[in-house]
């Protein structure tokens, strides 16, 4: 006779969305707090469940090397699979539908938003703030009314998710802002990440879109000399001319209590950053 605890094991459905693949009873939320088993699927709980939205510059996304000067609207909704512990949207990311305050906007309704904002600059929509990619259906389903409007798809994401839901999502994207937090694979699993996952969704969308990276460059972690050469060096041998965003880390979440960056490690990071890339910016500087 099987034993039970298998036959428990054999009833969970697995989430095939990211690197996790988590196990999950029917019913049961995953890591990321944003999509749950239902009837043996996974599913997005979190669709069309908008916890942030402003109409920001593209700057700010950051992109600067697609449409500099204009404005972007951009939502956000709830839940990260990973697990970072300088987290500046923790508010909204680290959080559950429970603990979440949401209002529901549908992704024509968020298409048509989009474009009655055109004549204050409005270029699209950008699915940001949390991770937008746990809730894949959803950017899906809205890139594809903004596009039937003429409009733009801006994605800001951590890249750590499978090549199906690049499939899914990157053929309706025009511009991604992709995180590419260290260079190391140990620490990309202390974050709850993998480095490889991330290197080749970039590969991915590189092919598909507009990219910029960022690297958020936070003391002791991701800090050193030799980690930028290595990382700008995998860039680099992508195309030279791919925008990296060097950023300043600020006290946040987990790590409050932290100092932050110095502005000169910045800087020098940038310079080294500079050797193989062609558009490096600093940033909260």
């Amino acid at each position: 006779m099987q034993d039970v605890s298998m036959q428990d094991e054999d009833r969970k459905g697995v989430c095939e969305v990211c690197i996790h693949h988590c196990r999950l009873d029917e019913g049961q939320l995953g890591r990321c707090k944003a999509r749950g088993m239902r009837q043996g699927n996974s599913t997005c709980v979190n669709y069309a469940k908008v916890t942030s939205i402003a109409l920001d510059p593209i700057e700010k996304k950051p992109l600067r090397k697609f449409y500099p000067g204009s404005k972007i609207l951009s939502i956000g909704s709830f839940g990260c699979n990973l697990s970072c512990p300088f987290c500046q949207n923790h508010s909204i990311s680290m959080k559950g539908e429970e603990e979440s305050v949401c209002e529901t906007l549908l992704p024509g309704d968020a298409a048509r938003m989009a474009q009655n904002l055109i004549n204050e600059g409005n270029i699209g929509l950008a699915y940001t703030y949390n991770e937008p990619l746990i809730g894949y259906e959803y950017v899906r389903d809205t890139a594809m009314e903004v596009r039937r409007l003429g409009m733009k798809n801006v994605v800001v994401t951590n890249g750590c998710f499978t090549e199906k839901v690049a499939g899914e999502v990157l053929p309706f994207i025009d511009a991604l802002n992709i995180d590419l937090k260290s260079f190391h694979a140990e620490t990309y699993r202390l974050l709850g990440g993998d480095l490889e996952t991330v290197k080749k969704f970039i590969l991915l969308a590189y092919a598909e879109a507009h990219i910029e990276l960022t690297t958020l460059v936070v003391p002791g972690l991701n800090d050193t000399e030799e980690e930028m050469e290595a990382l700008t060096g995998w860039v680099a041998s992508i195309d030279p001319a791919i925008v990296l965003h060097i950023s300043r880390f600020f006290p946040a979440w987990h790590m409050e209590q932290e100092n932050p960056t110095e502005v000169r490690a910045v800087y020098r990071l940038a310079e080294i950053a500079r050797r193989k890339l062609h558009n490096v910016y600093e940033g909260n500087c």
